[in-house]
């Protein structure tokens, strides 16, 4: 079996070709959010997009937030943050916060409907929720390095996510919660 990432699905090992579906149906969805906003993302329109069968793309994913929160979890898991290695132990914290809280901050359509599929009751998103938390939770560690502290890195998921959830209310930008992420950081770091 292949170590590579994009082989693993929530819902079991892919081959090559299926990882191909996958990709295809996780870029789709980001173009068809984008042309109808989240009111206009259906699956059927997914795969039709990605050129594969409607029963296709329920075979990969549950829902429409399932395979939205699958292109979080792939971004997420692609991206490394600028600065996470230098600096003060403050620094390094603030810019994994504002740098996660930034992944998707310039494509409205898709934060938006992340913020939904995030916060869905499907047992897929579920398990890509954990994955999320474990891979932000995993970062927020090695800024801290020795002062890692449990209390303290839940105090900092606590403000991510509120923060985010505010956002997607449209309480703000994700820039403005950036912002508030970074003062919220300062403040439990001092």
């Amino acid at each position: 079996m292949s170590s590579d990432v994009r082989f693993e699905s929530t819902r079991r090992r892919l081959n090559g070709q299926q990882a191909e579906t996958v990709d295809r149906l996780t870029s789709a969805a980001v173009e068809v959010l984008r042309e109808k906003g989240p009111g206009g993302l259906a699956v059927r329109a997914v795969a039709s997009r990605a050129g594969v069968a409607p029963a296709t793309a329920y075979t990969y994913f549950s829902s429409k937030g399932h395979l939205i929160a699958e292109v979080f979890w792939r971004r997420l898991r692609d991206h490394v943050t600028e600065g996470a290695g230098s600096g003060t132990t403050v620094d390094r914290v603030v810019a994994v916060l504002r740098d996660v809280a930034m992944l998707v901050a310039d494509e409205p359509e898709l934060s938006s409907a992340v913020t939904a599929a995030l916060l869905g009751d499907d047992p897929e998103v579920s398990h890509l929720r954990i994955r999320i938390g474990a891979d932000i939770r995993r970062r927020l560690t090695a800024a801290l390095g020795d002062e890692a502290d449990d209390e303290v890195i839940g105090a900092l998921e606590m403000v991510y996510a509120g923060a985010l959830v505010r956002a997607g209310m449209g309480y703000g930008s994700y820039s403005d919660m950036a912002d508030a992420i970074e003062s919220a950081a300062r403040l439990i770091l001092r």
